[in-house]
């Protein structure tokens, strides 16, 4: 992994369910870590379904190793989301992989 490839500012998030009106669990995002990463788009897909065309685009992120990923998290990069599909440990903790998809309505 090059250091200086890492060009992207993103924050992974973690699911932290409050309670609304009803005391009943509903989702909240919070930031787990902020870090640099490198952003390599996979593949992308288009379909259309119920009255409408869906895009989604996979990516693969590539960050320093980080133990406490996992694919319950997600990602944000200033209004996109990434949902995580999958965390790959890089060569003996040298780096994390995560892949992750962007879904567009």
């Amino acid at each position: 992994m090059q250091i200086g490839r890492l060009d992207r500012r993103i924050v992974i998030e973690k699911n932290t369910p409050v309670k609304d009106s009803h005391a009943d669990p509903e989702p909240s995002w919070s930031t787990l870590a902020t870090v640099w990463a490198e952003k390599v788009p996979l593949r992308g897909t288009e379909r259309f379904q119920s009255q409408q065309t869906l895009a989604q685009a996979d990516f693969r992120f590539r960050i320093r190793y980080r133990s406490d990923v996992t694919p319950k998290h997600r990602i944000r990069i200033g209004t996109e989301i990434y949902d995580i599909i999958s965390v790959l440990e890089i060569a003996r903790k040298h780096g994390t992989e995560i892949i992750a998809k962007m879904n567009v309505a």
